[in-house]
């Protein structure tokens, strides 16, 4: 498919579509985490999608190299893959996934720190700035907020320093030989190596498996299938065909839909304030990401 230079209608259904998916994903983890224990959920969810991910790019014919200078960083990346969903997964364990929602995702707000430092182009612009301030601003309000609906202060530390291990995956992408990779490699290696690390590591969190009922492996399949694989794959997809600067548009989505669907699904309490921390880190988030069109 040739590359666009604005989002069309298929782009945008496609995009709106992978957001609701993703933000899906926090209510999936939360459910599979009653049968199966977060660390070894994590550890089999990247087993399983490697797989995936490993047919589908030998399939496409995908190059796939560990020689061409990425396989340092590619590992280094898989390490901080394994962290992440360590603390994503346990986090679930401790908070509702609409708290979950707004903490993980101020992702973007950690990498445009860290890019500012170590990212040649990636100073703060006033436009950054601001979006930074506001985003900042919504997770403050958020963590003051205790309210009534499940918040706890241990899981929405656990799952900000996930979102700090992947905005280091990101910057490690952006500033090594990692840019070299396919995005199917670059997957690839967050899953093979994650799955080494997270299996051996799940023995040291208590029992493997919980009340595990057979619609907790749907859930599980529906989340490697899904999220982990043809999500992500998808997102890929769409990035090398439309502008990443129409894209950040739709950033905001995620954490809304998780919201949404925490709420309604898991019928999770969703007060005033959070929608307000919601809509300072939504907003925040669209003015990190969003660059500026060319004249």
């Amino acid at each position: 498919m040739e590359k666009k230079n604005r989002i069309d209608l298929f782009g945008g259904t496609v995009l709106l579509s992978v957001s609701m998916l993703l933000g899906l994903n926090q209510v999936m983890i939360k459910l599979v985490n009653e049968g199966l224990q977060p660390v070894f959920s994590a550890g089999m969810r990247s087993v399983c999608a490697f797989i995936v991910v490993l047919l589908y790019a030998l399939w496409r014919k995908k190059k796939l190299s560990i020689t061409d200078g990425s396989l340092l960083p590619g590992g280094f990346t898989g390490i901080l893959f394994a962290l992440e969903f360590i603390f994503l997964f346990l986090a679930l364990d401790y908070t509702t996934v609409s708290r979950v929602s707004i903490f993980f995702y101020s992702m973007p707000i950690w990498m445009t720190i860290g890019a500012h430092f170590w990212v040649p182009d990636g100073r703060i612009t006033p436009q950054k700035a601001l979006g930074l301030v506001l985003a900042m601003a919504g997770l403050v309000w958020a963590f003051a907020d205790r309210g009534n609906g499940g918040g706890n202060v241990l899981g929405d530390v656990l799952c900000t320093i996930g979102a700090v291990f992947w905005a280091g995956i990101g910057l490690l992408a952006r500033v090594s030989k990692l840019n070299r990779s396919t995005p199917e490699m670059q997957l690839m290696y967050q899953l093979a190596v994650s799955s080494v690390i997270l299996i051996p590591v799940s023995l040291f969190f208590g029992p493997l498996i919980r009340d595990l009922q057979p619609w907790h492996l749907g859930v599980f399949a529906v989340m490697v299938l899904g999220v982990v694989s043809i999500g992500f794959l998808v997102w890929f997809w769409v990035l090398s065909i439309y502008p990443p600067s129409d894209m950040a548009s739709f950033s905001f989505l995620v954490p809304l839909f998780g919201v949404l669907f925490g709420w309604l699904i898991l019928d999770e309490e969703v007060g005033l304030t959070l929608i307000g921390a919601l809509a300072l880190v939504s907003l925040g988030i669209v003015l990190i990401n969003r660059r500026p069109k060319k004249r």
